[in-house]
């Protein structure tokens, strides 16, 4: 078999060089390839790489383990991880850290399932993550792409709107002043001389409508433009048959209030009735204290319209996601772009749901050491098991062998 070894001035005369393998590119992965080549040489060029476009944890809780200690391992299909993974190279690939590990991606045939697995056992090392109290298990939910029908313009039918993010709506970095509010933006708009918190949930859905004049579109179910916040984005269904995607582009900065937390503590539902299909149904069945119910929730997202043709909405990592593969996880703990072997159930029968996805997203009640958010997809379909997805699971993170901060981060034990 054919390898070529690929080489360049990196960093001050340090040099950086890999091997590929298995040289019969398709175009895109060509193409590929050809975007992180010119990465590499842009920063041999000027001497530095490029700045990194995410964060890295500084220090996540990690064990270092074993592939033998993937449940399931040897029967999964990473095949398509892989490809889902190359995705993330479109940002990743820019560091050195991950040049290697994207530039042997796009040597793995599509669909072949040994080979893909070999290539993660190559060239990547499997950390466990763990709790504050050294446990492992944590909470798996999920989370799609609602279909809303909806229009440009206000009627009887559609009358209630989806805005897009408001020219008033100050986002306040204070980093540069406290490092160690780094993660942390506040939200506000200016009264008089004052900046005071924006407008929660109440107010701009009230007759008063603040934000009149900045929508985006208007919809038909104010319960699904509702969950709509909460996953993030959607599809606008247009009476002439155009679909339209949406994805979030701001949030008014008050915390989120889970309106099922709310029903469980009144005694409304119970836990093992607690499901989005029951909220949306309990809402729909009891229309004057569900407004109520649905304002209670602070938390307001915002939007903007994506690009015509668009099937699948950017996650945090500003990648397409991808349905089944792509994981929305907390940055503080797992670095974005990386692969996350997932070890849970599925939502809809006692089959264990052991696969290996890529972290791509993030999300606003996604907070915690080992925490996820599984990626269904869209439409009805995906929103069903979305809506029943809370399971327990674990969850590894896959970095980089030899990985500098990993080494220093976590030496092995």
């Amino acid at each position: 078999m054919l390898t070529l070894w690929i080489c360049f001035e990196a960093l001050k005369s340090r040099y950086f060089c890999y091997p590929v393998t298995n040289l019969n590119l398709t175009e895109t992965r060509m193409h590929q390839l050809s975007t992180i080549l010119l990465f590499l040489l842009l920063a041999g060029c000027t001497g530095q790489l490029p700045p990194p476009p995410i964060s890295v944890p500084e220090s996540p809780p990690l064990r270092a383990a074993s592939f033998a200690e993937l449940p399931g391992w040897t029967e999964t299909t990473p095949a398509a991880a892989v490809d889902t993974f190359l995705k993330s190279c479109q940002a990743l690939g820019r560091q050195e850290r991950w040049a290697q590990v994207c530039a042997q991606a796009l040597f793995v045939a599509p669909g072949d399932e040994q080979v893909a697995r070999q290539f993660f056992e190559d060239f990547f090392q499997p950390w466990q993550l763990m709790n504050e109290d050294g446990s492992t298990s944590g909470t798996i939910t999920g989370y799609y792409v609602p279909e809303l029908e909806g229009s440009r313009t206000p009627d009887a039918t559609y009358r209630y709107p989806l805005y897009r993010d408001p020219e008033d709506l100050l986002v306040i970095d204070l980093s540069a002043v406290y490092p160690e509010l780094k993660d942390f933006r506040l939200r506000g708009r200016i009264e008089g001389k004052r900046v005071v918190p924006y407008y929660e949930r109440e107010e701009i859905d009230s007759a008063r409508r603040p934000l009149d004049g900045q929508e985006l579109f208007w919809v038909k179910d104010p319960v699904e433009l509702f969950f709509l916040h909460i996953q993030g984005s959607g599809r606008i269904l247009l009476p002439d048959g155009e679909k339209i995607m949406v994805g979030y582009a701001n949030q008014n900065g008050h915390p989120y209030q889970s309106i099922g937390r709310l029903l469980l503590e009144r005694g409304a539902m119970t836990r093992d009735q607690m499901s989005m299909q029951n909220i949306r149904r309990w809402v729909a069945e009891n229309p004057a204290a569900g407004e109520k119910l649905l304002a209670e929730n602070p938390s307001y997202v915002f939007f903007h319209e994506l690009e015509r043709g668009v099937e699948s909405p950017p996650g945090a990592l500003g990648v397409p996601l991808s349905a089944e593969r792509s994981l929305a996880v907390d940055r503080r703990t797992t670095p974005l772009g990386a692969p996350v072997f997932l070890a849970t159930s599925r939502p809809d029968s006692a089959a264990p749901l052991n696969r290996l996805m890529v972290a791509q997203d993030t999300g606003g009640a996604i907070k915690g050491r080992v925490r996820a958010d599984f990626f269904w997809g869209l439409g009805a379909e995906a929103g069903a098991l979305a809506g029943h997805m809370k399971q327990a699971g674990q969850m590894w993170v896959l970095l980089p062998r030899e990985d500098e901060w990993i080494s220093k981060n976590f030496p092995h034990q």
